[in-house]
């Protein structure tokens, strides 16, 4: 059950198909399963459910030949990083996944490659579910924006603000805007109580003369001034 299913460095034609069958049903269990718990569209699984097969072909038809397969290999990475470049750790993750139960399958190993992408995505799901790595301090900070005119000295001018509302205040960047009439000044900041939120808004509003103020949550691999 598992040993590879090739007997040779090629398939023929009855394994390949085993092989094919196997990652096509284990990769679109896999994509639905993590299509649960991953933020992505519908194309984004389409590719994740095919990727086992397609990378699964690329190794079964490359094997024994090592120059080819490190070419092969370095090209398919490449194209992770490229994908990577824009997606989130979690679309990074899947892909990965789906990669490394390809390669199993490609190697004619179908029972580790089920395993690799079944087991793999109960365990995302998993870990998704459960209250890990979640520190309560992390989860209360959030990203403030505030825009103000280039008139106005923007070093201490909020920081009594600052101090009856906020217990953390952290300036995190500062961008001109409106061609260089404005700054976007960006803090990480902790609510003393989250209920003053429109209060210490509208103080805020109050010292930038009524421009725009933006407060969400603090996530440090988007935030972007």
């Amino acid at each position: 059950m598992f040993d590879s299913i090739f007997s040779s460095t090629t398939p023929t034609v009855t394994s390949y198909f085993m092989m094919m069958a196997a990652a096509i049903v284990a990769g679109f269990i896999y994509a639905f399963v993590m299509s649960f718990r991953v933020r992505a569209n519908k194309r984004f699984f389409i590719v994740t459910a095919i990727l086992p097969f397609v990378v699964a072909t690329i190794v079964a038809f490359v094997q024994g030949n090592i120059g080819v397969g490190i070419a092969i290999g370095g090209g398919v990475f490449g194209l992770v990083r490229f994908r990577s470049a824009q997606g989130s750790a979690d679309e990074i993750a899947a892909v990965l996944i789906a990669m490394c139960g390809g390669l199993a399958f490609g190697l004619g190993y179908l029972a580790y490659g089920v395993i690799i992408l079944l087991a793999m995505s109960l365990l995302f799901f998993l870990l998704s579910v459960l209250p890990l790595f979640e520190h309560s301090k992390l989860s209360k900070e959030r990203l403030l924006r505030i825009t103000i005119p280039e008139s106005l000295e923007y070093v201490d001018v909020f920081d009594d603000i600052f101090k009856h509302y906020l217990s953390a205040c952290e300036s995190v960047g500062v961008k001109t805007t409106g061609m260089g009439s404005m700054f976007r000044l960006s803090f990480r900041i902790v609510m003393k109580d989250p209920s003053e939120e429109k209060a210490f808004i509208d103080e805020l509003r109050t010292r930038n003369g009524n421009m725009e103020i933006a407060l969400m949550p603090y996530v440090e691999e988007t935030n972007s001034l």
